[in-house]
């Protein structure tokens, strides 16, 4: 436990809150936040002055590995020592190559999306211009190409996630298990999430827009009862729209859920991250049924521009699940 959340401790253990705190101190509300948010470090004097009113040791309060005061005399309460397992460190260099390497890979990870949303577009245009005569191909040659296209862009995209989880894959842990942050961390993490939570909004809004205007090009079309050829160039107008859209949604969030890891907050809490380990099984048979289920219904019926809602469905179903899942593990948001 680092000296940050010694302080918070000891403060609430008092009930004594930031103001009263400062008070006692002498010292503005404003220090006692910093020292606590691990954005600034107290002075000797002020670590001398607070061991003596919170009636502790100040090697309790500048040793990170004690925990509590009990340990100063070697003595720890079997229930104490045992009722959690101990967590794992994150070192500050550990943690500013982690932000690093999830921000470099977030735009890998998010073309990898967009090339799985646009992978289709060939196939459709393909089999549309064969049937209005507009290429000199067949509709089933043109269907096989458009398949071959398809299965070129989807191996593409599966490489990059491939390659993408080799290199994040050491941070994994901070997903599933609960950590505890060396000093200095929390301060750096909390600056960076404030300054690039305007850029998220932004990115989220422009997201939600470009996802609403999607569609209009293909309702213009169906209004203006044009030529299926038209219409099928409004999908793929559809899916290049919606492919942008995506890309922002996952580098956006990819990269606030970075902030949040190491800050542990959102679903990256202690009790998250144990309802996280049941949903991540559940979501790797329901990703599986879905996209065979997609595939298959796609190829089955070669309507495309209208299996596509497959994924909107599964995601809001999905989001459905979750929620069930933390209900029964009793997991607060």
């Amino acid at each position: 436990m680092i000296l940050a959340d010694k302080i918070i401790n000891e403060r609430k253990k008092n009930g004594w809150s930031q103001e009263e705190l400062a008070e006692k101190l002498s010292v503005s509300r404003q220090s006692v936040s910093k020292w606590e948010g691990a954005q600034a470090v107290p002075d000797l004097q002020k670590i001398l002055k607070m061991a003596e009113i919170f009636n502790v040791s100040t090697d309790y309060l500048l040793k990170d590995e004690m925990e509590s005061e009990t340990q100063i005399n070697n003595v720890v309460p079997v229930e104490e020592a045992t009722s959690e397992p101990p967590r794992r460190k994150v070192s500050m260099e550990e943690a500013v190559e982690f932000l690093k390497t999830e921000k470099k890979y977030s735009g890998w990870i998010a073309n990898a999306v967009s090339l799985c949303i646009l992978s289709p577009i060939a196939l459709l245009l393909l089999g549309a211009f064969s049937e209005s005569g507009r290429i000199a191909l067949t509709e089933d040659m043109a269907g096989g190409l458009g398949v071959v296209i398809l299965l070129i862009i989807v191996a593409a995209a599966v490489s990059i996630f491939i390659i993408s989880g080799s290199k994040t894959e050491r941070f994994e842990y901070l997903e599933k298990e609960a950590i505890e942050t060396e000093y200095g961390v929390i301060g750096m993490v909390n600056e960076k999430k404030k300054a690039y939570e305007g850029k998220y909004n932004l990115l989220l809004v422009i997201g939600v827009v470009l996802c609403i205007l999607s569609v209009v090009p293909l309702m213009g079309a169906a209004m203006l009862d044009a030529a299926d050829e038209l219409v099928i160039c409004t999908v793929g107008i559809l899916l290049a729209i919606v492919s942008i859209a995506s890309n922002l949604f996952v580098r956006s969030g990819m990269i606030m859920g970075s902030y949040q890891k190491l800050l542990q907050e959102k679903e990256y809490t202690v009790e998250q991250k144990k309802a996280g380990k049941v949903i991540d099984k559940v979501a790797a048979i329901y990703w599986m049924i879905v996209v065979a289920g997609y595939l298959g219904w796609s190829f089955a019926t070669m309507r495309w521009e209208f299996t596509w809602i497959v994924w909107p469905v599964a995601g809001v179903l999905f989001a459905a699940v979750v929620t069930i899942i933390k209900v029964v593990m009793k997991v607060e948001e």
